[in-house]
């Protein structure tokens, strides 16, 4: 993790403009970011939101060659669906938050531009988060493949269903379940879903990912942490309902009974840039409500 890196020239602005806060960002940023000579580009989705723009205008999946920095003003939902997409361009991305939590997105709205223009000179902490995938097998053929930042999980499309599930890794059985379903994590996604269901917190350097089980119908049950290196299979029931694998709560694919879920990480990393007075422990404290020092 670097604190000293290459300025930045070309900045794409993101966001969702949903309030009047992120769109006041937005385009304070704009304005001051292009009167500072720096070339701007607002991704398509959101420069139609704001209506009336001056910078440049491209779509999400062309901002690869034409920007250097990704700035996605919003919640962490929204960091997440740029990540999913941005993390094969290789693209340096920053969070402002203008949600709710903001693990992922930590500058502070009412300092954006004091905080950014440092880390757009070069003065920044970067670090790699990396994705899973998960593709399903349906009589030994790939029928769908999705990613996740966050989380992958496995889960029916009732609610409070049991189901009935085995788990192999690296083709090496552990364990079959009959519970609510399965979530399998990043580092980054331990402070998600995973978190609240007992899930550990992992911290982002860690090359792991865990196995959080839901609801499970036995007290020995417990959330595993492997290598993130590992394939993780999970082999559905034959009598099983019409299940879902979910990808940070957004993507959702159907899985038929008997059907195979391969889960694997991801090769292409998001580049995730921070301040440089950034601390991970700082921000564990601030959001989850942690004591402060006592000597």
């Amino acid at each position: 993790m670097s604190k000293l890196g290459t300025p930045f020239q070309r900045i794409a602005l993101i966001g969702k403009v949903n309030h009047d806060a992120t769109r006041d960002t937005l385009q304070l940023l704009e304005r001051e970011l292009i009167a500072a000579q720096y070339h701007v580009v607002i991704e398509s989705r959101t420069a139609k939101q704001l209506g009336s723009v001056e910078a440049q205008v491209l779509p999400l999946d062309q901002l690869n060659g034409n920007t250097d920095l990704v700035v996605v003003v919003g919640g962490d939902g929204n960091m997440l669906g740029a990540a999913r997409v941005l993390c094969d361009a290789n693209l340096a991305v920053i969070g402002i938050n203008r949600g709710n939590l903001g693990f992922l997105t930590d500058i502070d709205p009412d300092h954006a531009l004091a905080q950014l223009l440092p880390v757009i000179q070069g003065h920044y902490q970067i670090e790699e988060r990396f994705l899973l995938n998960a593709e399903i097998m349906h009589d030994g053929k790939s029928t769908m493949v999705g990613r996740a930042i966050n989380e992958i999980v496995l889960h029916s499309d009732k609610v409070a269903h049991m189901i009935e599930f085995e788990v192999f890794i690296d083709d090496h059985f552990v364990f079959s379940q009959r519970s609510d379903g399965l979530i399998v994590s990043t580092p980054t996604g331990s402070t998600a879903y995973s978190l609240s269901g007992g899930g550990p917190i992992l911290t982002p350097a860690l090359d792991a990912i865990s196995l959080v089980p839901m609801f499970p119908h036995t007290l020995s049950s417990r959330p595993i942490v492997i290598p993130a290196t590992s394939i993780v299979q999970l082999r559905t029931a034959p009598d099983n309902d019409l299940l879902q694998i979910s990808c940070d709560g957004h993507k959702r694919m159907k899985v038929l009974p008997g059907d195979h879920i391969i889960i694997r990480k991801h090769p292409q990393q998001l580049r995730l840039v921070h301040p440089t007075d950034h601390s991970y422990y700082r921000v564990l404290r601030n959001k989850l409500g942690w004591g402060s020092r006592l000597f």
